[in-house]
């Protein structure tokens, strides 16, 4: 799953800030014998104040919010759930249940193991739901946020069993919104490409996957799915860039599968190939070749076929499958694309409209 910067301790002379207290003192017309009481023990009053309730809050999302994350066992990994309704249905990440169909579940309350089987899994988004088959009395459905009103700077928490560490709790501020990225996949290529998702400086390590990133109103907004990974540190994670796949896509796919079984309406974009990535002479990727096209799928509607190298769709240069998926996640079904290609030694063009993933 999944480079910290530095910052250099700066020592502050305490003359200026003396000079800053007689001055005050001085601007409210106070006697030269007189010293003027120190605002410090009512700034340290509040501070420790302000650090109280804060404290008190995140024991109150604590309690209201672990009982609804599970821990997942499938096969020989390890992942992390949601509750996401009464009857038992558990939401998590596709790369967490891999190709088992059944699962131990673990609640945070120290209960005997439950049994759980799979639903669906959506891997081109990374989501899967499972479901108890014996749903416990008492099971607590999470309760889930709006990610329109996810903002930069916001302070949140993972929850989640991280290197099998049932029930773990880590803090940190949502860093930015709108973050298109792709997973590596076990096999060593690219996965899923997931766009819309939300960065944390939140810790998120192995185990984390499927948990829940939750606001100080005890709402999910995400689940933690994989953490930045830096190649100077030897592919090692990056402290404090995590991601975590937005709440509203959670509940688009999760109600999907909970309804019909698998997912009707990806509301993603495509061109409905399968496509590799090729290299120059010099050995640099150099574009996408087409290795199969969909039946009726946007690209045969559009000319395309077998063999053509894809290098541009609109103004994005496409080098990688990638950056094709990266390209095509700002993107809805329907929408008009120019999709630049070589076919032999010719370079041509075609407007598609896109299909669906």
């Amino acid at each position: 799953m999944d480079a910290s910067p530095f910052r250099s301790r700066v020592r502050r002379s305490l003359t200026p800030l003396a000079a800053g207290v007689c001055s005050i003192a001085l601007a409210g017309g106070c006697a030269a014998s007189a010293p003027a009481p120190s605002a410090a023990p009512v700034r340290q009053e509040a501070a420790a104040r302000a650090t109280g309730d804060l404290e008190q809050q995140y024991q109150s999302v604590i309690r209201d919010v672990l009982p609804s994350v599970v821990q997942v066992g499938a096969g020989e990994g390890l992942g992390s759930g949601i509750v996401y309704d009464d009857k038992g249905h558990i939401v998590t990440n596709a790369h967490v249940v891999g190709k088992e169909k059944t699962f131990d579940v673990s609640v945070a309350t120290g209960e005997q193991g439950l049994k759980a089987s799979l639903v669906s899994a959506y891997p081109e988004q990374d989501l899967a739901v499972i479901k108890l088959d014996d749903v416990p009395e008492g099971l607590r459905a999470a309760k889930f946020g709006n990610t329109e009103k996810v903002d930069v700077g916001q302070i949140v928490l993972a929850m989640g069993s991280p290197l099998g560490l049932s029930s773990s709790v880590t803090q940190g501020i949502v860093s930015a919104v709108g973050r298109t990225v792709s997973e590596s996949s076990s096999g060593g290529g690219t996965g899923a490409t997931l766009v819309d998702m939300v960065q944390t400086s939140a810790a998120i390590n192995p185990g984390n996957s499927g948990g829940a990133l939750v606001n100080l109103d005890s709402e999910v907004i995400g689940i933690p799915t994989l953490a930045a990974t830096d190649p100077q540190l030897g592919g090692s994670a990056a402290p404090g860039i995590g991601f975590a796949i937005p709440v509203s896509m959670v509940r688009t796919v999760a109600d999907q599968i909970i309804e019909s079984g698998k997912v009707t309406d990806s509301g993603r974009a495509a061109l409905n190939i399968t496509g590799r990535t090729v290299v120059d002479d010099e050995y640099r990727p150099a574009g996408v070749a087409i290795v199969s096209v969909e039946d009726g799928g946007a690209a045969e509607k559009a000319g395309l076929r077998v063999g053509d190298v894809i290098t541009r769709i609109g103004d994005d240069r496409i080098t990688t499958i990638t950056s094709l998926s990266e390209a095509l996640a700002g993107s809805d079904p329907g929408d008009k694309a120019e999709v630049t290609y070589r076919r032999g030694d010719s370079q041509k063009k075609a407007d598609v409209t896109l299909g669906e993933i």
